[in-house]
């Protein structure tokens, strides 16, 4: 089994940057296919990136594809989220999760284990 824990969410103005980062432990993360995922107050789950075993693709909902860049440090046990050009819309709790299944799903009843999440808040 492998614990998640995000950091680097926080308050940022409309345009400004996050990178968010979820650290791995109890097994080496390069086992697992990683994805992000995020949650607005009242709405539904929502994927929004996701990273293969070694960092070769990637995967990402078109709401953020070209804002945000998900990446890896397996050395690391780390996996990461930039995000830039925020908008109001990006509002929301955001979680990483792991998977141990191939391909880079979007869906979150695919992956196996969940970070508790954080929250970012993007504000005009």
């Amino acid at each position: 089994q492998v614990q998640l824990v995000e950091s680097g969410g926080g308050l940022v103005q409309t345009g400004g940057s996050l990178r968010l980062s979820c650290a791995a432990s109890g097994r080496t993360l390069s086992n697992y296919v990683m994805g992000w995922f995020r949650q607005a107050p009242g709405k539904e789950r929502e994927f929004v990136a996701a990273i293969s075993r070694r960092g070769l693709g990637t995967d990402y909902a078109d709401s953020v594809k070209g804002r945000f860049t998900i990446s890896r440090d397996n050395a690391k046990n780390t996996v990461y989220l930039q995000m830039n050009s925020l908008k109001s819309e990006d509002t929301a709790v955001y979680s990483c999760a792991a998977t141990w299944q191939t391909g880079l799903p979007a869906r979150s009843s695919a992956y196996d284990y969940w970070g508790q999440g954080t929250q970012v808040t993007v504000s005009s």
